[in-house]
Parts: structure tokens; sequence; C-alpha cells
């Protein structure tokens, strides 16, 4: 399908002769930092300076809950976004689990990775991923930020955990394969992320710069099998990790080193799409580089888009992303043929999002004529795992105690989760409160006279105040039930356990079924 003008050469094609030094005011060279630009904005509608822009060639934006009301609004602000230009690529950062943007007040239909290689049913993660594909294609969404095809093989990792379908190489990589042919038969692009590979951090990407100890060896077994399994299964764009790899570059993050996307993924691994950076404000890059300088070294390392999502992507962001790519080729720390090759990428991913016009439609239909199956419910109860001597369900009332911790910038904090309202609405006696780190056990059981106490929380491995509090209260009270909504690690304490491997809404609803005895 043929792009529209203003997507065409001269614009993604080199603007000067060989040789000579490019202008920083040449229209062609600031049509190609354009197209390689995909930023986040604040509002429902679309603001003034984003249609301006788009008719002038932007090459993409990325949706947060900030943009998002329900299903309709977005659709109708995605299409505004598309009258402005016909090719946008238009993303989102759509885990489903823990990490939603749809769903955001409500709290995901679907659980995450993790719950789904719980159960390790390569067709049943197929069919969450389409029932995700078919809700952004009903969204006119062409681009999805996910699968994590991280390996969690670090059960401290402060941002992947859930995320991440799990801690081995093989059952990550059969999921991630599987989430991408269900995702992108619908026509909705999926992402592999973090390449290569975030999982074995202990620092959040967010927030400092992870770096990852290990040779190259151990990668090629453990980091990178979910990767090729990727590209294996035809994945149309792969996002990169702010860390460094010594092995690698000991310089350069992975996501400007051309050690990491030029040697090993374009050339090693073959891969032949769209690549495209994380938030480009993150700290583990801006805070080296500056947000301009940290988007020319991406692009010049082997990127192709840039992806900017902080509160603060206004016109004025995109502006000094777009005059630092410009000044960069200008100064020739960014060769303009590099450009022009990840703004042709660009244009070659917007056009091939459009031939699948067709399927998105069809997928945006039935999912809107359906009646929902319960994909998301059924895969949420077959992740539950139940451990203990006690017995389901609860004998009795129950006073439910969740346990509120610090999440990652990834989670939505206003995202609903726990145990207790889904509980409420199955057995009306239940009582609920949510305590912090102040909490000690007296207000733990404050409420729990003549109830079993339910004590419901997010990896209290990575958190001693809140382990050695579940363990006070499972001593003073031994028939207390605990309900683990996070990475399931150490041994199961209570006596009943319950592992959701996620927070998200059916997680909840599927955990409170066990304890109402409601299935």
């Amino acid at each position: 399908m043929t792009t529209t003008d203003h997507r065409t050469s001269p614009a993604l094609g080199t603007t000067t002769a060989p040789g000579q030094r490019p202008h920083l005011h040449d229209r062609g060279l600031l049509r190609l930092a354009d197209a390689v630009l995909q930023p986040g904005f604040v509002g429902t509608v679309p603001p003034d300076w984003l249609r301006r822009r788009l008719n002038d060639g932007l090459g993409g934006v990325v949706l947060f809950a900030r943009n998002i009301v329900d299903l309709d609004q977005v659709a109708a602000l995605n299409a505004a976004l598309v009258a402005e230009n016909p090719d946008v690529i238009i993303a989102v950062d759509e885990e489903s689990g823990d990490v939603t943007r749809l769903d955001v007040e409500h709290g995901s239909r679907r659980p995450g990775n993790h719950a789904l290689g719980a159960v390790d049913d390569p067709a049943l993660t197929e069919a969450v991923a389409a029932d995700i594909g078919a809700q952004l294609a009903a969204a006119g969404i062409t681009l999805d930020y996910a699968p994590a095809a991280d390996v969690n093989n670090n059960p401290a990792n402060p941002v992947i955990g859930v995320r991440s379908f799990g801690g081995d190489p093989d059952l990550v990589a059969r999921h991630t394969a599987a989430w991408i042919r269900g995702l992108q038969s619908t026509g909705v692009a999926a992402c592999a992320k973090h390449f290569p590979g975030h999982g074995d951090t202990g620092v959040d990407s967010h927030h400092g710069l992870p770096i990852i100890e290990v040779d190259a060896a151990r990668l090629g077994q453990v980091e990178l099998p979910p990767f090729t399994a990727a590209i294996d299964a035809g994945v149309r764009s792969i996002m990169t990790a702010h860390l460094l790899v010594p092995a690698l570059d000991p310089e350069r993050p992975a996501t400007m080193s051309r050690s990491v996307l030029i040697d090993l993924l374009r050339e090693q691994l073959g891969f032949k799409g769209l690549v495209v950076t994380d938030g480009i404000e993150m700290a583990s890059v801006s805070q080296r580089y500056g947000l301009g300088g940290a988007a020319a070294l991406a692009i010049a390392g082997g990127a192709d888009a840039i992806c900017v999502g902080g509160e603060s992507a206004d016109e004025a962001v995109v502006e000094l992303l777009r005059t630092s790519i410009a000044e960069a080729v200008g100064g020739g720390e960014l060769p303009e043929s590099r450009l022009a090759e990840a703004a042709s990428r660009v244009a070659t991913f917007a056009a091939e999002s459009a031939a699948l016009r067709g399927a998105r439609a069809a997928a945006a239909a039935q999912w809107h004529a359906a009646d929902r199956p319960e994909v998301g419910l059924a895969a949420a109860r077959r992740a539950l795992r139940v451990t203990g001597a006690g017995t389901l369900p609860l004998a009795g009332p129950a006073h439910v105690v969740e346990f509120g911790v610090a999440t990652n910038l990834a989670i939505e904090a206003r995202t609903p989760w726990g145990v207790g309202a889904p509980l409420k609405e199955l057995r009306p006696d239940t009582t609920v409160v949510r305590l912090d780190e102040s909490a000690g056990v007296v207000d733990v059981l404050a409420g729990a006279q003549g109830r079993i106490p339910v004590l419901v929380c997010r990896d209290p491995h990575r958190h001693p105040w809140l382990a050695r509090l579940i363990e006070a209260v499972v001593a003073a009270r031994p028939e207390t039930v605990v309900v683990e909504m996070g990475v399931a690690a150490g041994e199961p304490i209570g006596a009943v356990h319950l592992a959701t491997y996620g927070a998200a809404a059916v997680c909840g609803q599927a955990a409170a079924e066990a304890l109402a005895g409601s299935r």
C-alpha cells in the first residue's frame, strides 16, 4: 500500500549529497527526525500541537491511561489521529495483568504473563492474546508494546516480576511465541521486550541503570531464547532495554549500542522489523545523556523509533527530540543514512499496518458483537494454586487485610487490585481493610475477632517488613489464609495459601471464588 505524500521521498531518503553536511533546518532532515518519534501526550482528545505535527509527518504516538476513558472514547481519539496522518503508528503499553491501560479503572479482565506461564498451555496464552488484540483493534490501536519476553530468573527483580512468563527460558520462549501469534492474528503488531533481557536485574531502569554481569554464553542460554522464538513467530517489533551488558558493550546501554542492536539483534538473530526504544525519558538513560542526547544516540545505535511517554510529553519535548536528532546529524554524530534507514523502516511498518486494516476491522467487529467469552477469567481460574492443610471454602466470615506496597512505574497506581472487593460481592459478611508498612500485628487483627484473617500481599520476599508481619500474624492466628498476588517465592505460609501469579482483577475474582466456594 502506498503511503501518503508527506511520508514519501525525499522525507525517507537522504536529503544531502554524499559528503555534504546537512543544514539543521533542512526540511527533509526534520521530516526524517519527525518520522522516528512516538511521543505521548496529555488529554483524551488530540491537542492542537499534536494534530499539527501529525499532519506534518510525525510518525507515531503512544497512549497511556491518562488518554483513555473507555473503548468508545479511545476509538474516537484514534480516529482523530488517523484523520491527521493516515499512516500514524498508534501504540499502547497493554500487557494485561498488572500492566493495563485500557482497563486501568477496573483492573484487567485478563491475567498477565506470570499466570499464563503457571498454567503452561500455549493454546490458552494464544487465545488470551487474541482477545487482547481484538480489544486493541476495536480501539484503533496498531502496535502493542507487549509481550515482555524477559526471563525473570531473579525473584527480587523490582520491575519485571509477574510481567514475565517465568524463570525458565524454554517456558518463556514458547509462551512469548504463542502470545505473539495470538495478538498478531488480529492485525495488531506485537513488540517483544526488553531486549536483550531485563529479567536478571536488581535495579528498576525507570530509576537507575541495571547491569547484566553475565557472559555471552549465558545470554545465549537464558536471555536470548525468548527473543529468538519471537523472531521465529514473526514478531513485527522489538523494544530495547535501558541496561548495560558489559559482555556485549562495556560502555553503551543496549538502547544505544550497535553491538547489541546491529551486531546481535540484526545480524546474528536476523531480525528485520522495527526496533523501538523503551521510554527515552527513563532515568537510566536520560540522566546520563539528556533527553535529546539519548534519542540521538539510540538512533545512531540502531533503534528505529523513539518512545517518550512521560507526563512531560508535550510539544516542547517533541521539538527538543527532533532538534537534537537533527543536530546530531549536522554535527556528524548520527549518520544521515542511519536516520533515513530508521525512518524508512517506520514507513514500512506503517504501510504493513495499513495493509492489515481489514484484519483489525474484522477482529474489532467480532469483539464488539460477541458476548465476551470469559477467556481471561477462565485463565485466571486455571492459574490459581491452592496449598496448605486447611480447607476451602472458608468456614466463617473473613476479615481481609490487603497490604499495599510500592509498585514500579509500569503499573498504574490507581488500578484496583486485591481480593476484598470481589469476596465481599460473594460473601457480604466480609470485612476489608488495606494497611501499609506502618501496621503491626495488632492492627492486622483489630477487625478479625470471630473472623478468619485473609492476608493479601504482593511479593513479600522483596519486602522484609511484610514477610515478618505475615509470619507473626500466622503464628498468632494459625487459621490465617494467605493470598499471594505477586511472584510466589519461598515456601507457602498459612493454613491455606493461594497463589494467583498476578494482581489483575480476574486473579482477585478467581481467588475470591475459591474462598467463597462459589464455583
